[in-house]
């Protein structure tokens, strides 16, 4: 059906609704998880179907369950217009993949992208036709427990991988049985919450907006995200739900965006705890007229638009552009034609396929962050004997946050090395627990270690204290696990740690005890595989820090690309006092964005520009300029390394980060081989957003230095002349 056909639709159902089922298409309503129709906990979104007072249930789980209610929709309310059904499908529905910011780690858009296609396909089959997902929110806080549903720190890196999770989720046709509609969340600026503290404050200035947190967002949109969710922060004092800059005047006018605005779950009603509105009335007109269209979970739409109506607080106008948007949706999904799934052809589980793609692209995700005396990979030649210990060595609880229930085990990193070195004799012991202070069982780790050649340990946090609502104050280990470590590491064994988390940890106390780190993330339901993977070297590590690993809590934020200051650190005068530093820790991070060793090792030649001037206005009519950069396998064996390109404008109006990523390739040599590799950057790269609300692009004269590398720390560069 073409878009004219889609108006002509949506036109005739709206004159012949009423103003209740109008509102009754703006309500969504939790389900009972996978509970099918008739239960106690339903009857409420049951009751609301059959009314034609329901626009969309989320939570539903089954074909089954999701086909029985959406009969009630369209067979026995007055229109038959179909329900839409929500899932928070984060990273994998049955096949879970590592957490987002592990994906991120990949510096590869290609890992999300299949992500979300095997998500879409087993989601679409149970009937789940809207996923609130990718989670977009640039963060500098490691403290905030959203970051493992984030990409990271980088705006750059994040637009990329919104866009290719976008693609994987949508494709190009929403009506296939084999893809959901995405949801670009949380709008916006969610990620800047004070303190790392969920659902907190962001004061954020007009150029920051627009420079970090926006670009994302415009980035899905342009590539067809069919719905966003507002966002549980203030912004600069005005609560996202109810912000008509952010939701109606860049989102819906100046971006064109047509499709639904949904609300994070009771946001509406959270404006009365916020101190945005005085009751529930007032909550629904404001978050309506700022842009809202559907409301998660609560009901004050339901409850209160038809007095806001009669009132004339609320413009009729505005509720009819909220319904002709949910049904653009269902129309654009196809739901009005197939509304119904083939209950036999639901996927029930994993298949070899979606395990083989999640084991791959968990491999991809994992960071060599340190390899002290080349002590990895564990095959060359493999040890006689290996102690496999920690608290998470034979542990399944390596899914991460937002798992859905009933979802397989990962498979744990002892059963991975067990299976990759069958002729190593392996041996476990957990030591201690994840977040417990018992130290009993250090004793028999230690005799583990002893008795091998060399040490696996598998620490780090539990999945339960990453994501949301899981603020963290310090950063550091749970329990009694840095005394494991210092226990094991100190019979002098070859010691390699396997780092598993969702986020970065402060690793300084006891880095330095180890051979080698290797940053896991919580990698999904192939874990263990994919970590014997890279151990072996059956893979060789590729991945970078999509985010800095501070030294220490007291660093917080910490991030590569923060704006310059005018008494700049200087490493080779660390005795000069009055500069920007802690008098009490070794200035920067622990591991910098960008950062990832290989076992082979990477020669990057000096960028070379296919020009060295360009004047504002050849850049403001899209010419652009060609980055060349020779990277070279010097190392013995086959690896990937990640070209990074970095800009940096030394002398603007407002005051630009030290440096931004602007582009990267992730590359796979054979020893010895080289290749050039190019980049494009244009306006976009080298131009920012001012202060004006309005919104307004600046490209000004002056020098730019591009940087290209294998990290953010990179200094080889080129000058380009802006006249």
């Amino acid at each position: 059906m073409s878009g004219h056909d889609h108006q002509s639709r949506i036109g005739e159902l709206l004159g012949r609704m009423t103003v209740e089922e109008k509102l009754g298409q703006l309500q969504q309503l939790a389900w009972a998880w996978d509970t099918g129709p008739g239960g106690g906990d339903t009857a409420a979104a049951e009751a609301a179907a059959r009314k034609g007072l329901l626009g969309s249930v989320l939570n539903v789980v089954g074909a089954g369950a999701s086909n029985a209610l959406q009969r009630i929709a369209v067979e026995e309310s007055r229109l038959g217009i179909p329900l839409v059904f929500g899932l928070d499908v984060i990273h994998g529905y049955h096949t879970t993949f590592p957490i987002p910011l592990a994906q991120a780690a990949a510096f590869d858009p290609a890992v999300t992208e299949t992500d979300a296609e095997v998500s879409a396909r087993e989601a679409r089959s149970n009937g789940i036709h809207w996923t609130f997902s990718p989670m977009m929110d640039v963060t500098r806080e490691p403290r905030w427990g959203r970051i493992a549903e984030s990409t990271g720190e980088d705006p750059y890196l994040t637009t990329a991988y919104a866009v290719a999770k976008v693609r994987g989720y949508q494709g190009d046709d929403l009506t296939a049985p084999d893809r959901i509609a995405a949801c670009a969340k949380h709008f916006v600026a969610y990620g800047g919450a004070e303190g790392g503290r969920d659902y907190n404050s962001v004061d954020v200035s007009e150029q920051r907006l627009r420079n970090l947190y926006l670009p994302p967002f415009r980035a899905a949109v342009d590539a067809g995200a069919a719905t966003v969710m507002a966002a549980f922060n203030t912004i600069s004092g005005v609560p996202a739900h109810a912000n008509p800059h952010t939701l109606t005047g860049i989102l819906k006018e100046a971006w064109g965006f047509d499709g639904v605005v949904v609300s994070d779950w009771t946001g509406v009603l959270e404006l009365i705890a916020h101190g945005g509105a005085s009751d529930e009335a007032e909550a629904a007109r404001r978050s309506l007229t700022a842009g809202v269209d559907m409301e998660m979970v609560s009901t004050t739409f339901v409850d209160h638009g038809r007095d806001l109506l009669a009132s004339g607080a609320l413009d009729p106008e505005r509720l009819d552009d909220a319904v002709a948007r949910v049904l653009r949706l269902k129309l654009r999904l196809g739901l009005f034609e197939r509304p119904y799934v083939t209950e036999t052809a639901a996927l029930t589980a994993p298949s070899a396929e979606s395990r083989a793609a999640a084991r791959e692209v968990a491999g991809r995700c994992l960071v060599l962050l340190k390899n002290d005396d080349d002590v990895l990979p564990l095959a060359g030649p493999a040890p006689r004997a290996l102690a496999v210990v920690g608290p998470f060595a034979d542990s399944g609880d390596l899914l991460g946050t937002w798992t859905l229930p009933g979802a397989p085990e990962a498979v744990p990193v002892l059963a991975g090395l067990r299976a990759a070195l069958p002729d190593t004799e392996i041996r476990h012991a957990a030591g201690v627990s994840p977040q417990g202070l018992d130290t009993a069982g250090i004793a028999e780790a230690v005799a583990v270690a002893e008795a091998a050649d060399a040490v696996v340990l598998v620490v780090g946090e539990p999945p339960a204290i990453s994501g949301e609502a899981a603020v963290r104050s310090e950063l550091g280990l749970p329990g009694a696990q840095e005394e494991l470590i210092a226990a094991v590491a100190g019979t002098g064994k070859p010691c390699v740690v396997v780092l598993v988390g969702g986020r970065p940890l402060t690793i300084g106390g006891w880095a330095d005890q180890v051979a080698a780190i290797v940053m896991a993330w919580h990698p999904g339901i192939e874990a263990g595989s994919a970590v014997a993977d890279v151990l072996t070297g059956a893979v060789v590590p590729g991945g970078k820090l999509p985010v800095t690993f501070p030294r220490a809590v007291g660093q917080v934020p910490l991030y590569y690309n923060h704006e310059r200051t005018g008494r700049p650190y200087d490493p080779a005068a660390p005795e000069v006092k009055y500069v920007s530093k802690y008098l009490d820790i070794a200035d920067g991070p622990e591991f910098a964005f960008g950062h990832g060793l290989s076992y082979t090792t990477f020669s990057l030649g000096e960028p070379q520009l296919s020009r060295e001037r360009i004047t504002v206005a050849e850049l403001l009519e899209d010419v652009t300029v060609e980055v060349t950069v020779p990277v070279r396998n010097t190392g013995a064996r086959e690896g990937e390394e990640v070209v990074q390109l970095y800009v940096q404008d030394p002398a603007a109006t407002l005051t630009q980060p030290v440096r931004r990523l602007c582009g990267f390739r992730r590359v796979r040599l054979a020893a010895g081989e080289e290749r050039q590799v190019r980049f494009t950057v244009g306006a976009d790269d080298f131009g920012y957003w001012s202060n004006d609300p309005a919104g307004v692009f600046i490209v000004e004269p002056g020098e730019i230095h591009i940087h290209t590398g294998g990290s953010s720390r990179t200094q080889a560069r080129r000058t380009l002349l802006i006249t």
